[in-house]
């Protein structure tokens, strides 16, 4: 086995650890349903009400049943069977959204701006992306942009040593607008390949956050018109249908240009990402499975298909 195909088993191992929660749900769920029974419409109702109840959307639990009874409804069928053709039919939903993070190698530095409500883990998600992209040879600069933890700050300047990534931080409460000005001249000055900047995301108090938001956007444009390159949204799993509201806050707020989604770990929700790609059709750049820098990967669209529906690969 190769050294590629060793790692790769071995988050395929991790990803379906971390996705045990949600496919406990889900096979449990087609085993109840489907032992020893034909496929009737009985047994379809029930099963989209268990991908529903799953946080996989309406729509998309109506999509994945109703071709499921395409091929092979009134026919005995068995839990593996249903399992293996939905995992078939998630991936091909998911496969358009699974795109990981392009740098531009143009753009120098490439402005990525990181956004999501307090406790969805973005701090520690730009932590990650530094790890994975200073590996990948290009250099980074970390923007602590939000001032209003002190916590945040403090965290992403811990992820600055362990990366070797040099951080622009300013004492708490600073103008997070200004940090994000001067850490773009600094990579400019110091020809860094990326900026991360972090932001605050307190959502209770949206008409702040949007003024805040609207202005750090205003600043880096002075600086490159084109710029933030990349907008990510980072989700928590664990909020289940409620990260869908706050994808759609986020992007009345700024123009959301991918998701990564955090915490598929802790919760049995790990559906709701279906969910998401089928309503916004966003790329999803990354997803976490753990709290260590090694517990968040490229988006795999069949990986996590497989690993949903509690299948090896």
């Amino acid at each position: 086995m190769s050294e590629t195909e060793e790692k790769r088993g071995g988050w395929f191992s991790r990803l379906k650890a971390g996705l045990t929660r949600s496919s406990s749900k889900l096979s449990d769920g087609i085993t109840g349903i489907f032992t020893k029974r034909k496929l009737d419409d009985a047994a379809l109702e029930e099963l989209e009400d268990l991908l529903i109840t799953s946080d996989l959307g309406v729509s998309t639990a109506a999509k994945l049943t109703a071709n499921l009874a395409k091929t092979r409804f009134n026919k005995d069928v068995d839990p593996i069977e249903v399992r293996e053709a939905l995992a078939d039919d998630i991936a091909a939903i998911l496969e358009p959204v699974a795109q990981p993070l392009a740098v531009d190698p143009a753009r120098r530095p490439h402005v990525v701006l990181v956004v999501g409500v307090n406790g969805s883990g973005k701090t520690t998600t730009i932590g990650k992306l530094a790890t994975d992209l200073t590996r990948k040879g290009h250099s980074v600069l970390l923007a602590a942009g939000d001032t209003f933890r002190a916590a945040a700050i403090d965290q992403l300047k811990i992820w600055g040593e362990r990366t070797g990534c040099e951080v622009v931080a300013k004492a708490p409460g600073a103008d997070s607008a200004g940090l994000a000005f001067e850490a773009i001249e600094k990579a400019r000055a110091t020809n860094k390949d990326l900026v991360l900047i972090d932001t605050a995301g307190r959502l209770h108090n949206k008409s702040d956050l949007m003024a805040e938001l609207e202005k750090i956007l205003r600043v880096i444009k002075k600086l490159d018109p084109e710029a933030p390159h990349d907008v990510l949204l980072v989700l928590d799993a664990t909020t289940g249908q409620n990260a869908i509201s706050q994808l759609g806050t986020f992007k009345e707020l700024v123009s959301v240009t991918g998701l990564i989604v955090t915490k598929l770990d802790g919760t049995a929700r790990g559906g709701v990402l279906l969910a998401l790609a089928e309503k916004f059709k966003l790329p999803v750049h990354a997803i976490g499975v753990g709290e260590g820098a090694e517990d968040m990967r490229p988006f795999k669209a069949r990986d996590f298909a497989r690993s949903l529906m509690g299948l090896e690969n």
